[in-house]
C-alpha cells in the first residue's frame, strides 16, 4: 500500500529548559538550564541515574510535562501539549484487551476520523513491519511481551509521527527477548526515518541504538554530557570499538 509522504523535518530545539517537582515541602530540581539540539532523523538516547530527570525531560518533549522555564521547538514551533507530530511509547504496551491485534493498532487512526478500511490497510503496514502479520486476530492476553511490545510499537507508527519517543521499552523484557527487539528497533528506525528518543538504563542498548548519548547528570551542578557514538551500523555488541565505547559510558558513572 502507498504510505502518505512525511513532510515535518522532526527537529527539536530545547532551550534554557528547567524543571522541578515538589517534595516534603522543598522544590526538588531535576532539569536545569539544559540546551539540546536534536537533528531530524537522528537517534538519541538519554541516560543517568534514577532520579536525574530521563523521563521527566521525555515527557516534557511528548508535551506531557510542561517546564518551569525555558521552551521546546519541533521544527521552529514551540510545544505545547501534545501533538501529532509525536509518539510516546512507554514500557508497559497498555494495549486494550478487547480488541485484536489489529484493532489495537487501528485505533488511534479511526479515532482521529480516518475510515475503519483506511485504518485498518495503514494498520496491517506497519502490523507486518514489526513482524507480526500472522497475528492480526490475536488478542493482547495471546502474546508474548515481546510481541506486545511490537504491537505498541506499530501502534505508535501507524499515526506517522515525526518523532518516536520512547521510555525504556524493552525494560521488561527477559534479555533474549531484549537483543531482538533492538536489533527490530535499528531496523525500524533506519527503514521509518523518524526522530528518536530513547531513555534506558542500559548503557549497551544506548550505544547500539543512538547516534549520541546524553548523560544526564545526579549530583547538584553538574553538568549534562553528550557522547558521539560515532559507530558504523549496523553495530556488533563484540567489536573493539563497540567495547570501548560501552567502558567510557560507563566510566561517566564511575564504573569500571
Amino acid at each position: 500500500m502507498s504510505v502518505v509522504q512525511k513532510t515535518r523535518r522532526g527537529e527539536v530545539a530545547i532551550r534554557d529548559l528547567s524543571k522541578s517537582f515538589a517534595l516534603n515541602g522543598q522544590r526538588l530540581n531535576v532539569l536545569r538550564n539544559l540546551d539540546l539540539a536534536i537533528k531530524g532523523g537522528e537517534a538519541l538516547a538519554i541516560v543517568g541515574p534514577s532520579g536525574c530527570g530521563k523521563t521527566t525531560l521525555l515527557r516534557v518533549l511528548a508535551g506531557l510535562e510542561n517546564p518551569d522555564q525555558g521552551e521546546v521547538l519541533i521544527d521552529g514551533q514551540r510545544v505545547e501539549g501534545v501533538g501529532t507530530e509525536r509518539a510516546i511509547i512507554f514500557q508497559e504496551p497498555r494495549l486494550l484487551p478487547w480488541l485484536t491485534v489489529l484493532g489495537n493498532v487501528s485505533f488511534g487512526l479511526q479515532v482521529r476520523g480516518h475510515s475503519p478500511a483506511e485504518a485498518e490497510a495503514r494498520a496491517r503496514h506497519y502490523i507486518r513491519l514489526v513482524g507480526l502479520a500472522e497475528f492480526e486476530t490475536a488478542f493482547p492476553r495471546q502474546l508474548s511481551g515481546g510481541m506486545s511490545q511490537r504491537v505498541g510499537i506499530a501502534r505508535a507508527l501507524t499515526v506517522q509521527p515525526e518523532i518516536l519517543l520512547l521510555d525504556e521499552p524493552l525494560g521488561a523484557l527477559d534479555a533474549m527477548t531484549k537483543l531482538t527487539m533492538q536489533e527490530e528497533l535499528a531496523r525500524i528506525w533506519r527503514e521509518e526515518k523518524v526522530t528518536m528518543v530513547l531513555v534506558t538504563h542500559d548503557l549497551e542498548e544506548a550505544i547500539f541504538l543512538a547516534d549520541r548519548v546524553l548523560v544526564l547528570p545526579k549530583e547538584k551542578g553538574a553538568m549534562p554530557r553528550l557522547i558521539e557514538v560515532g559507530l558504523p551500523r549496523p553495530r556488533d555488541r563484540s567489536e573493539t570499538r563497540f567495547v570501548e565505547m560501552r567502558r567510557r559510558l560507563m566510566a561517566e558513572f564511575g564504573l569500571h
